[in-house]
């Protein structure tokens, strides 16, 4: 929008300058035309030929009374010239004015759009905002009930003098560090429906194949797609807060670590293994495990889908990755590739999400050998800065 605001100004002041330079012009026509200076010598010729007319000599006064004529009319043509000029470059500068005008009521409604733009946007700041904190609130609500619940009992163990175990701290701490990166998801992971919208293009890998099992679900988005689409399913999670969630929404999950409920399973067994922006929190030989293993659980023709964020892409790693600082490192699609490769699966495909697209930079109009060459460098460089923030690796068992 700043780049459209510029534009527009810099419109605007040519239009000026141009309305300037034609008003200029016009008055030091004004000065220097002898239409101008026209009405007196015309007024002279009269008096000549007054003179004439009052003369005897019949001769004479009609070869001077047909020279001031002719003079007369050659003023008059002259003239007639010079205003027909004048009126031109005044048509003109009417044009550059109402030009001017337009000029300005672009600019005007531009600068009245974007201060409208930054209101409703800051608004809708402030309302995913609060509707975020109030999502946060409901949560903590809840684990306060069972906080109560596990201090109550902790009370009673100190009342008898006994040492309270491991497990009954556990219980009090394990809630109040899951809830913390759960309001991090609800503030700047997005809304489930966007979430749900962005996964969706994955849902037909899935179909017809049996049971999927969600490794990280999360709050639950893709399980909620599956159940929409009547794929069964079942997701993982080690955060006991987005358990609830889920549990919430009536879906079928565990908490646990995704690792060891994927070894629950007999080998064969699963239709689909999908995981979204979860392997970048993983230590690299924990990835490796969890893919040679999904090998052996998925069933012949069973599709396995990772999702995560696109290191590839300079913008997205710095404004994206580093904002959690629970991931452990970005990976590269070509590692993820080779290491479903590796592992046994076949087809693999790499499918990028869509590039980002207001932050890129802009080309500059033209099409000269150097304007080409310049627009060259910038599409290289939108593609190392902004291309697409996320990616999936897609492979099929044998």
């Amino acid at each position: 929008m700043r780049r459209t605001l510029e534009k527009l100004a810099q419109k605007r002041k040519e239009k000026e300058a141009d309305v300037a330079k034609k008003l200029k012009e016009i008055k030091e026509k004004s000065k220097e035309d002898p239409a101008f200076k026209s009405p007196l010598r015309l007024k002279q010729l009269l008096s000549q030929f007054e003179e004439t007319l009052k003369s005897e000599d019949k001769i004479l006064v009609n070869q001077q009374a047909l020279l001031i004529l002719k003079e007369f009319q050659s003023t008059l043509e002259q003239s007639l010239n010079q205003i027909t000029g004048i009126l031109s470059s005044l048509t003109d500068l009417i044009e550059l004015n109402t030009s001017l005008a337009d000029a300005k009521d672009r600019e005007w409604d531009a600068l009245g759009s974007n201060h409208v733009g930054m209101i409703f946007k800051s608004m809708e700041w402030k309302v995913d905002k609060l509707a975020a904190e109030y999502e946060d609130v409901k949560i903590l609500m809840k684990k306060f009930l069972h906080l109560k619940e596990n201090l109550n009992q902790l009370h009673t163990t100190l009342e008898k003098k006994k040492i309270p175990s491991p497990p009954q701290v556990r219980e009090i701490l394990e809630p109040l560090e899951d809830w913390r990166y759960t309001a991090f998801e609800n503030r700047f992971r997005g809304k489930e429906e966007e979430v749900k919208k962005q996964q969706a293009i994955y849902l037909p890998y899935f179909k017809n194949i049996g049971k999927v099992l969600d490794l990280g679900c999360g709050r639950g988005e893709f399980m909620e797609l599956l159940k929409e689409n009547g794929i069964q399913a079942d997701g993982v999670d080690i955060n006991g807060q987005m358990i609830d969630i889920c549990r919430d929404k009536g879906l079928s999950c565990t908490k646990g670590d995704i690792l060891e409920k994927l070894a629950e399973f007999e080998d064969g067994t699963l239709g689909g293994i999908f995981s979204s922006q979860v392997i970048e929190h993983l230590p690299p030989p924990y990835l490796m495990r969890t893919v040679e293993l999904a090998y052996f659980k998925l069933a012949s023709s069973g599709c396995i889908v990772f999702e995560t964020i696109n290191p590839t892409s300079v913008f997205t790693l710095v404004q994206i990755y580093f904002l959690d600082f629970s991931h452990q490192k970005p990976i590269h699609p070509q590692m993820l590739r080779f290491l479903l490769e590796n592992a046994g699966f076949e087809e693999v495909e790499i499918k990028y999400s869509h590039p980002l697209e207001q932050e890129r930079l802009q080309n500059l109009p033209g099409a000269d050998e150097m304007t080409s060459l310049i627009n060259q460098n910038i599409d290289n460089l939108n593609k190392l800065l902004y291309s697409s923030p996320n990616y999936a690796a897609i492979a099929k068992k044998p």
